[in-house]
């Protein structure tokens, strides 16, 4: 839905479904709900999630018409999806398989040329479209600098092809498209500082030679449409995990002039660590409740000397629960917005109000897009009926903003 703070909407990868009709039968299942809860008389945009095999499946024959009418029919519009991930993301093990295939692969390129071309089908008019997509690959996937190196550029190398697509769409069609990198714990990029030092030291060369040269454009003009189809997709959660700074993040952003596409908000799991041994455990067991086997739960914790100790997943953390050293877990499990404490545990909330605060004063993006995917992975008392909870969370969101 349109707000005065942009585009709001969640992200449909909180729905299982890995083929088109299973995808497109849990939309009309609930979205008509939300819409009527959230947005009652105003159209109401969808964050689109497609896997690979869905893609494929949507551009063939009527489908993405038939689509289109059925979004007409719903008052509903598509601004923006995510292209994280490619495959099946519910009733299996995700684990790091999220990251494949990566932005190295041929895969990961054509998968997302398709997503632009679907976005550029369903975008309205006047609107600029954003797909968010990996951190190029699992960082633990490479074992010395020379290989994480290679990695980096071959995967820089498919995203300028990417780009190159965008700004033939764009000159065709004037249409905005940009395509927006998640860090995310354990990622090739996993902090704002990683994101920017790629940007900057890795993206902006290379890319402005490459377009320049395909485009016959000065290096000026080539940095200029590079930073108008390459952001940031701000997952709060993600910063939030990594005891990021937000108004240094960002402020460091827009020094660079790089552009935030989307601010995904979520909510990770926090709490402090005390050092009675009974309360510690209790902590433990309130954290053991969340520890799943589908997705990755990486924790960050801080030490008393402000250090940060980084857990591959969950069980890794609880195994280390008595170290002494440590004051602070945080848990990347995408709990509901709404819910500020989890019995013992704590949620990063207050970060994402931190967040809307800035975006409120500062503009930072068109897109707002909720994302809490773990709803069929929570513990069952956490659990309101799916098409519920999503609403809940909008309207959360929308009060914050001041809608």
């Amino acid at each position: 839905m349109r707000t005065k703070k942009g585009h709001l909407s969640y992200c449909t990868n909180i729905h299982a479904g890995n083929d088109w009709e299973s995808h497109f039968s849990t939309l009309k299942q609930y979205f008509p709900y939300i819409k009527k809860e959230v947005s009652p008389d105003a159209p109401m945009g969808i964050g689109l999630r497609l896997s690979n095999e869905a893609s494929m499946e949507l551009v063939k024959g009527e489908r993405l018409s038939e689509f289109v009418q059925w979004l007409e029919g719903v008052d509903g519009y598509v601004f923006t999806m995510n292209g994280f991930p490619y495959g099946n993301f519910h009733h299996t093990v995700v684990k790091d398989q999220v990251h494949a295939p990566d932005w190295t692969s041929d895969e990961r390129l054509a998968y997302t040329l398709r997503l632009f071309a679907i976005l550029e089908a369903l975008l309205p008019e006047g609107m600029d479209g954003g797909i968010s997509t990996s951190p190029l690959s699992y960082r633990h996937w490479f074992h010395d600098p020379e290989t994480t190196s290679q990695a980096k550029e071959q995967a820089t190398r498919q995203i300028l092809l990417v780009v190159e697509q965008l700004i033939r769409i764009r000159n065709k069609t004037l249409k905005i498209l940009h395509l927006d990198i998640e860090p995310e714990p354990d990622g090739l990029l996993e902090t704002g500082r990683e994101f920017i030092s790629w940007y900057t030291q890795l993206l902006l060369p290379m890319g402005s030679q490459y377009l320049a040269g395909v485009f016959e454009l000065s290096l000026m003009e080539a940095e200029k449409l590079l930073k108008d189809h390459v952001g940031l997709c701000y997952d709060v959660c993600h910063f939030a995990l990594g005891y990021e700074k937000h108004d240094q993040v960002i402020s460091e952003l827009g020094a660079h002039g790089i552009q935030i596409g989307k601010i995904q908000i979520s909510a990770a799991l926090k709490a402090v660590l005390p050092h009675v041994a009974g309360e510690r455990r209790n902590i433990g067991a309130a954290f053991s409740a969340f520890n799943e086997p589908v997705y990755l739960h990486q924790v960050i914790a801080r030490s008393k000397d402000q250090a940060l100790l980084r857990y591959r997943d969950l069980p890794d953390a609880l195994e280390d629960l008595e170290n002494q050293q440590v004051e602070e877990w945080r848990a990347h499990f995408h709990v509901p917005l709404f819910i500020e404490h989890f019995g013992v545990l704590e949620s990063t909330q207050d970060e994402i109000i931190e967040v809307l605060r800035m975006h409120e004063a500062e503009d930072l993006t068109g897109h707002l897009e909720v994302e809490t995917y773990t709803w069929e992975v929570l513990p069952q008392a956490l659990k309101l009926p799916i098409e519920q909870s999503i609403a809940r969370e909008l309207t959360w969101v929308k009060k914050q903003i001041g809608e």
